[in-house]
């Protein structure tokens, strides 16, 4: 077996490879149980910056997703007509607008999590053995590791 340095990059780099192509299938087979295909990926990352922030006027919301203004607004603009966001005058500058999610909204990101989990349980229990959902579980640990700072 070569070790030399040149072969443990290129199986690195092969490695880093597979694994980015395959969480890349993993997210689309998630989205797919999800049933979030019919927005954009820029409007779901409104939707979650809200979920997860809470409520915050456009042009906050365009500075945490590193958006122009416009854009952002187009977006709200979107997703107050599919009724997932609403707007309240801000109490302390009436200037602004403060959006938030409404309760359509955070039963969809319920519903959408908990196919996608279920779908997800379902294929691990169908697919891998006992011994194979032991090996997964490590694998699991170790990508934790790759992603923590």
């Amino acid at each position: 077996m070569n070790n030399s340095p040149g072969s443990t990059v290129a199986r690195t780099s092969a490695l880093a490879e597979d694994l980015r192509l395959l969480i890349g299938t993993l997210k689309r087979r998630l989205r797919e149980q999800g049933q979030r295909e019919d927005l954009p990926p820029s409007q779901v990352a409104v939707l979650l910056r809200l979920e997860k922030d809470g409520p915050a006027t456009v042009s906050g919301l365009a500075r945490s997703e590193g958006m122009r203004p416009q854009s952002m607004s187009a977006a709200i603009a979107a997703l107050e007509a599919a009724g997932l966001v609403r707007g309240a005058p801000d109490p302390d500058d009436g200037r602004q607008t403060i959006m938030s999610l409404t309760d359509t909204c955070r039963e969809r990101l319920r519903t959408g999590r908990a196919a996608r989990q279920d779908w997800l349980s379902r294929t691990i229990a169908a697919k891998l053995s006992p011994r194979e959902q032991q090996e997964l579980a490590a694998a699991v640990r170790l990508l934790k590791r790759l992603v923590q700072g």
